[in-house]
């Protein structure tokens, strides 16, 4: 009995890790490369620069090791090591320079409109308990991102990514918003 109920709380525990999409906090250069490629359209991921995260972002001098050169000027980064979901994503130039100066803590300039795209999705807290995820998350679909250099246009749309509806959100301890716009429902799935 004891050796039955060990076994069930083992495949319980496996599946709810399957379920939370956790990826390792080290992977090799060619796992990372492939997480990276999944982020966004093959017309963007084909000709983009693939990087890794930097050991502390928050640092103002880390470096993106590039992975893979590219050709355009997106950049593909995998999942961030040690994050509770894989949330791969690619970067537009704007957006890339804006996500280096908000995770090290310095001032963004955005001066034009930036673009990023996440087709892996992105677990967002379950503000409705609609989930019934482990985590008390929701998966927002595959997505676009924009940031624009007009914040105020965008503090009127909702904060609640768990609706599937178009919403804003911030980065930790910034106030800048970005506007997140799912294209498939995650009942579409």
């Amino acid at each position: 009995m004891l050796k039955r109920l060990a076994a069930v709380a083992l495949a319980s525990s496996l599946a709810a890790f399957a379920q939370t999409n956790m990826r390792p906090a080290q992977a090799t250069d060619k796992e990372k490369i492939a997480d990276a490629l999944r982020a966004g359209p093959a017309f963007i991921t084909k000709d983009a620069i693939l990087a890794d995260w930097p050991a502390n972002p928050k640092d103002p001098k880390a470096d993106y090791r590039i992975l893979r050169a590219g050709k355009s000027e997106w950049t593909c980064l995998p999942g961030i090591p040690g994050y509770p979901h894989d949330e791969p994503m690619c970067l537009d130039k704007t957006s890339m320079q804006w996500i280096k100066d908000s995770l090290a803590d310095r001032p963004t300039h955005v001066d034009q409109i930036g673009v990023m795209y996440m087709f892996s999705g992105a677990w967002v807290p379950d503000l409705h308990g609609a989930s019934h995820s482990p985590d008390h998350t929701y998966h927002v679909g595959p997505h676009v991102m924009i940031i624009t250099p007009h914040n105020e246009d965008l503090a009127k749309f909702s904060r609640d990514g768990s609706t599937g509806q178009i919403y804003v959100s911030h980065l930790p301890g910034r106030s800048e918003l970005y506007l997140i716009m799912s294209f498939k429902d995650e009942a579409e799935q």
